[in-house]
């Protein structure tokens, strides 16, 4: 089946949120879903199309300093371990090298080891940082510099 990359549209980020469990599992990251990055970022938030819905996303921005930040990015339970991720990942910093970013930049709890695992597979450098988003949380902070 083919999977086409296209910008996020509204109705797409909505879509993703119905499917959330088939992106996140038990995890209730819907929270964390703006639909603003979608109205404000549109290059830089990309959705993988197949025929039977959307395979897996990617949502973020490019900082002033020049940094592509990813929010979030996920792949549908039956699209895991075919390489969607790191085609996502592939457009992103094309998009986000596009609007000047010169680094990729991504976070994620550090109890997510397959989180983790996947960005060092990519070449990201990983820092446990205290603190990091408040309430004395830790978060694995992710560096890379571009072309991935």
């Amino acid at each position: 089946m083919e999977i086409r990359l296209a910008p996020a549209r509204v109705a797409d980020f909505h879509q993703v949120l119905a499917d959330h469990p088939r992106y996140w599992g038990d995890r209730d990251l819907r929270p964390m879903h703006l639909i603003t990055l979608v109205q404000e970022f549109g290059p830089t938030c990309l959705v993988a199309r197949a025929g039977d819905g959307i395979r897996g996303y990617v949502f973020g921005f490019v900082t002033p300093d020049g940094t592509g930040y990813v929010h979030l990015i996920a792949t549908r339970d039956d699209s895991r371990g075919t390489g969607l991720g790191r085609r996502l990942y592939a457009a992103f910093a094309e998009a986000a090298a596009g609007q000047g970013a010169r680094r990729l930049k991504a976070i994620t709890a550090v109890e997510n080891t397959r989180s983790i695992a996947f960005h060092r597979g990519l070449g990201f450098a990983a820092e446990f940082v205290d603190d990091y988003d408040g309430n004395g949380r830790t978060m694995a902070v992710f560096h890379r510099d571009l072309p991935l």
